[in-house]
C-alpha cells in the first residue's frame, strides 16, 4: 500500500450575497492491488444554484479528461440524494441540485457529505467529501408567536422568568447572537449558557409589579443572528399580574436522565418530572410544560401537564437522532415556575440489515485472467452502531473467487484460482453480508460471472487414424470418407476447417486425387482409382479452428483401393497375327493325350478376378481335342486317323473368375499332317480365300455406310425446305396488305458475289442416272433456297430398294455398282 502526500488548493468564489469563501481540496491516494483509491475534500457554501462549480477534480487528482470519458467516470452516492454531478468533458464537479445545510446536517457542524467517483478500465475509486458552509439564510424563529406569563404582584425584584429560546437553523456566526427586550421598564433580559453550550433566555424583574396600577404588560422579545445582513425574529410576551402567590414550585431534580430503545412502542413512559410548591390550594397546584425543546423533540415526546410523565408520541429511530434534551417548566397557578432539564438517550437496536451496493462489476472474464483480477468492488454498510453496525462479508465456497476488505466499508471480489471455461462456463456468486447484532441480520446479493472463451484447446479427431475402402473405377466426386474432429472451445474458436496436406503420391499431388469439404470433413475422390496403378493412398488431413492464433491437429487417412474385374484376360501364346497364319502341326501318328500346344494367358487383376479357366468353345472336330480347364493345355482325346481333315480350327475361350466374368478368345489353326509340304499346300488356298472375303466385306460395309449417310442428308434437306415454305406462306397470309413482288432490272444482292442477276435459274444435271432430278437455286427476295423435286426422293427410294447386295456378296459386279452409285450421289449432293 502506497500513501501519497496530501496537498491543499484554494480557490476564491463570491456568491450573490458577496460572501467570500474558499474551496479547500485535500487529496489522499491509496494504491491497493490493481485498484486505485484516492480521497478529495472540497468546501462550498450552501444554496448554490444548479451547475455551480465545485472543484476541478480532474486537475486535482491528475486525471486526463480522456481518461474520465473512456473510463465512464461517474458519481455514485450511497443512498440519499445526489447533490453533485460530474462534467466529464470538463473534468469538473458541479452542483446538481440545491444544497440546504440545515436540511442536510441540521445543527451538526461541520456539515459535509461524501460520494464516490468511480473510473473503470482500470478501476479507480476516489472518495470525495464536500463540506457545506453555512450562509445566513434562516432567520431566528421562536417556538410560539405569543408567550403568556402570569406574575404575582408580590414577586420580588430580581425574579427570573425563563422563556423559550429562539431557534436559528444556521450555525456559527449566522446563528443567534443577541436578544433585545423592548417596551418595558420593569424587566431586563439575560442570556445564560448551560454546561453543554446551549443558551437559554430569561427575563428578570427589575421593579415589583402593582396589579392595581397595571394588570397586564405586553413585551416584545427580539432575537438577532450574526449574519450580514442580520436577520431577526420576535415573540410577543403577554404578562398578567396575579394576586399574591409567594411560593414558587421547586423541581426535585435539576437533571433527569432517561434511556429508551429505539423501537419502543408509542406511549412508553420515559420519566416523570416532579416539582413541589409550598403554597396551598390553587396556588400550590403545579402544571408541567416544555420550556425549551427542539421541534423534533416536541414532535416525538409529550408531557402530561398534571403528572409530569414524559411519553413517546412516535417511534424513535437511533439512526435519525441519538439523544434529545428537554427543558421542563413546572409552574403553579400563581405563575411561579421552576425549570429542570431532561436528557433522553436512545438505545440502538439491531433493526437495520446490512446493505450491499455494487460500485463496479465486470460480468464477463476471459478464462486466462491472472490470479487476483478484480471482478467487483462492493460497498457494504449498516446504519446501526456498535456491534450492530459491525459488518462481515463472505461468498459461497468451492468457487475460484475470494473477497477481501479494502477501504472502510469496501470489499473487493478477486479471482483466486485459474479459470477454465471448458470446465465451468459461468459462476453464480452469492455475496453474504451479516452484522454482529443479536440476533444477527444479514443480506445477500447474487452475481453471475460468465467466463469468455480463449482459444486454448486444439481440435481433436474422433480416431487416431482413419482407414476406408474404395472400389476402383469409382465415379469422380463420390464421397469416400468423413473425418470428424471436435474442439472444446466455443464460438469462433470451435469452428473447424479441414484441409488436405500438400504433398505428392506417386508423382501426383494429393489434392488432384482427393478433395475435402472444409466445413463437413467429407473426403471426395476427384479421379477414378485404378487398383492396378495405385493400391493404397495415404495422406494427412489437418483440422484448424477459427481462433487467433489458430490451433490445428493432423490425422492420418489411408484409402485402400479394392480390385474390380475390369481387365479381360490377355493371351500371351499363341500370338495372334493379322497378316500371317500360324498353325500347330499334329502328326497322324499322335497318340491319345498328345500335347498340341498350350494357351498362355494372364489377367492384371488380382485375387479371384485373376483366376483363369480355359474351355474349348468351337472346333472342327470336337471329338479330337480337349483343353485343360486350369492349365490351358490342348491335347488329343483320341488317336488321329487318316480320315481326320488336315485343316483343324480350334476356338479357345479364356475366362476369369470375376463377377461378372471377362473373357478372351484365341483361334488356333491345327494341321494334321506328317509332312510340311502337305500342310503348305492346304493353307495357301485358305489364305487366298480369306483375303478375298475380307476385301469384299470391307467394301460392302463402306458402301452401306455411304448410302445411309446420303439418305439421312437428303431427308433433312427436304424437311428444311418444307418448313421454310410453310413459314413464308404464314407471313404472307398474316399480312393485311397485298404483297406485289417487284424486282428492278439489274437488281443485284449485296451479299452475292459475281455479276449475274437474281432473275436467272439454273438447271444442273449431276449424273446420267439423275437426269430426272434437278436442283434449282433461286435468290428471290435475298433468300437462298434449295428446291428439290419430289421425283428425286422417289428415285432415291426406288434405287435404295434395288440395292440388295446381300444376295450375291461374291459378285464383283455388285461391288462396282455400289461404288458407282456412291459416287453419283456424292456428285448430286455437291
Amino acid at each position: 500500500m502506497i500513501y501519497l502526500p496530501s496537498y491543499f488548493m484554494y480557490r476564491s468564489r463570491t456568491t450573490t450575497t458577496q460572501l467570500t469563501w474558499k474551496t479547500v481540496v485535500f487529496i489522499l491516494c491509496v494504491y491497493a492491488m490493481d485498484v486505485v483509491f484516492c480521497q478529495a475534500r472540497y468546501s462550498i457554501p450552501e444554496e448554490m444554484p444548479e451547475g455551480s462549480f465545485v472543484g476541478d477534480i480532474a486537475k486535482d487528482l491528475g486525471i486526463e479528461i480522456s481518461r474520465l470519458i473512456l473510463g465512464k467516470a461517474r458519481v455514485v452516492t450511497k443512498g440519499g440524494r445526489q447533490y453533485v454531478d460530474l462534467s466529464r468533458d470538463k473534468g469538473t464537479l458541479v452542483v446538481k441540485e440545491r444544497i440546504d445545510r440545515e436540511e442536510l446536517c441540521k445543527q451538526t457542524t461541520p456539515c459535509s457529505f461524501s460520494f464516490d467517483l468511480i473510473i473503470e478500465n482500470p478501476i479507480q475509486l476516489h472518495r470525495v467529501t464536500v463540506e457545506v458552509q453555512d450562509i445566513n439564510d434562516n432567520a431566528p424563529i421562536f417556538p410560539k408567536s405569543t408567550v403568556t406569563l402570569q406574575i404575582s404582584e408580590t414577586t420580588a425584584s430580581g425574579t427570573r422568568f425563563p422563556l423559550d429560546s429562539a431557534v436559528d437553523m444556521d450555525v456559527g456566526i449566522n446563528g443567534i447572537q443577541s436578544y433585545a427586550l423592548g417596551n418595558t421598564n420593569h424587566f431586563n433580559i439575560e442570556i445564560n449558557t448551560q454546561a453543554d453550550g446551549n443558551k437559554y433566555v430569561e427575563i428578570i424583574l427589575q421593579h415589583e409589579l402593582d396589579r392595581e396600577e397595571r394588570s397586564e404588560l405586553t413585551l416584545a422579545l427580539t432575537a438577532y443572528d450574526g449574519g450580514s445582513p442580520k436577520k431577526s425574529g420576535a415573540v410577543r410576551i403577554q404578562i398578567y399580574v396575579l394576586d399574591v402567590n409567594d411560593n414558587a414550585p421547586v423541581c426535585k431534580q435539576l437533571l433527569y436522565k432517561a434511556e429508551v430503545r429505539e423501537n419502543s412502542p408509542v406511549g412508553t413512559v420515559l420519566t416523570t418530572v416532579n416539582a413541589a410548591d409550598a403554597d396551598e390550594g390553587i396556588n400550590g397546584q403545579v402544571s408541567y410544560s416544555f420550556a425549551q425543546a427542539s421541534k423534533e423533540a416536541r414532535d416525538v415526546f409529550e408531557i402530561n401537564a398534571e403528572t409530569g410523565d414524559i411519553t413517546t408520541l412516535h417511534s424513535l429511530d437511533y439512526e435519525t437522532e441519538k439523544s434529545y434534551q428537554l427543558n421542563i417548566k413546572a409552574m403553579d397557578k400563581g405563575g411561579l415556575a421552576d425549570t429542570c432539564k431532561v436528557v433522553i438517550d436512545v438505545i440502538d437496536e439491531n433493526d437495520n440489515s446490512p446493505t450491499i451496493q455494487l460500485m463496479s462489476f465486470t460480468n464477463t472474464l476471459p478464462e486466462n485472467s491472472p490470479l487476483g483480477t478484480t471482478v467487483a468492488i462492493i460497498n457494504v454498510e449498516d446504519a446501526d452502531s456498535g456491534k450492530n453496525g459491525l459488518v462481515q462479508c463472505a461468498i459461497n465456497e468451492n468457487i475460484p473467487f475470494k473477497i477481501q476488505p479494502s477501504l472502510t466499508d469496501y470489499y473487493v471480489l478477486l479471482t483466486d484460482e485459474n479459470l477454465d471455461r471448458e470446465s465451468i462456463a459461468e459462476y453464480n456468486i452469492t455475496i453474504l453480508v451479516f452484522d454482529q447484532g443479536i440476533p444477527a441480520r444479514h443480506s445477500n446479493k447474487k452475481l453471475n460471472v460468465k467466463i469468455s472463451d480463449i482459444n486454448d484447446n486444439p481440435p481433436v479427431f474422433d480416431f487416431d487414424e482413419y482407414r476406408t475402402y474404395v472400389t476402383e473405377n469409382n465415379s469422380p466426386g463420390v464421397a469416400v470418407l468423413t473425418v470428424k474432429a471436435s474442439d472444446a472451445d466455443w464460438g469462433p474458436n470451435a469452428r473447424l476447417s479441414y484441409f488436405v496436406e500438400d504433398r505428392e503420391v506417386q508423382g501426383n499431388p494429393v489434392n488432384s486425387l482427393v478433395s475435402i469439404n472444409s466445413d463437413s470433413g467429407v473426403i471426395h475422390a476427384i479421379r477414378v482409382f485404378d487398383y492396378e496403378q495405385m493400391k493404397t493412398l495415404t495422406f494427412n488431413v489437418t483440422a484448424r479452428d477459427g481462433g487467433s492464433p489458430p490451433l490445428r491437429s493432423e490425422v492420418k487417412v489411408t484409402i485402400i483401393v479394392q480390385d474390380q474385374n475390369d481387365n479381360a484376360p490377355q493371351v500371351l501364346y499363341p500370338v495372334q497375327t493379322g497378316g500371317s497364319l500360324v498353325a500347330e502341326i499334329v502328326p497322324r501318328s499322335a497318340d491319345v493325350g498328345y500335347l498340341v500346344t498350350k494357351v498362355v494367358a494372364v489377367d492384371v487383376d488380382s485375387g479371384q478376378n485373376a483366376w483363369l479357366s480355359y474351355k474349348l468353345q468351337k472346333a472342327t472336330d470336337r471329338a479330337l481335342f480337349e483343353v485343360g480347364p486350369q492349365n490351358g493345355e490342348i491335347r488329343t482325346v483320341r488317336q488321329v486317323t487318316d480320315k481326320d481333315a488336315v485343316k483343324q480350327k480350334l476356338t479357345v475361350v479364356v475366362e476369369d473368375n470375376g463377377q461378372p466374368s471377362r473373357s478372351a478368345v484365341v483361334n488356333i489353326n491345327v494341321a494334321v499332317a506328317d509332312s510340311f509340304p502337305e500342310v503348305l499346300s492346304e493353307f495357301n488356298d485358305f489364305m487366298h480365300e480369306k483375303q478375298y472375303n475380307d476385301s469384299l466385306t470391307f467394301y460392302l460395309v463402306l458402301a452401306l455406310a455411304a448410302v445411309s449417310f446420303l439418305f439421312i442428308t437428303c431427308l433433312v434437306v427436304i424437311i428444311s425446305v418444307k418448313i421454310y415454305r410453310w413459314r413464308q406462306s404464314r407471313i404472307f397470309y398474316q399480312s393485311n396488305l397485298p404483297v406485289i413482288p417487284y424486282y428492278p432490272p439489274g437488281y443485284a444482292d449485296a451479299g452475292v458475289t459475281g455479276t449475274l442477276p437474281h432473275m436467272y435459274n439454273y438447271d444442273v444435271c449431276m449424273t446420267t442416272d439423275s437426269r430426272t432430278s434437278d436442283c434449282k437455286y433461286s435468290t428471290l427476295g435475298g433468300q437462298n433456297v434449295l428446291v428439290v423435286d419430289s421425283s428425286f426422293a422417289e428415285t432415291m427410294e426406288r434405287k435404295t430398294k434395288k440395292m440388295d447386295f446381300l444376295e450375291n456378296p461374291d459378285s464383283p459386279e455388285m461391288v462396282g455398282k455400289l461404288i458407282f452409285q456412291y459416287r453419283s450421289l456424292t456428285l448430286f449432293c455437291f
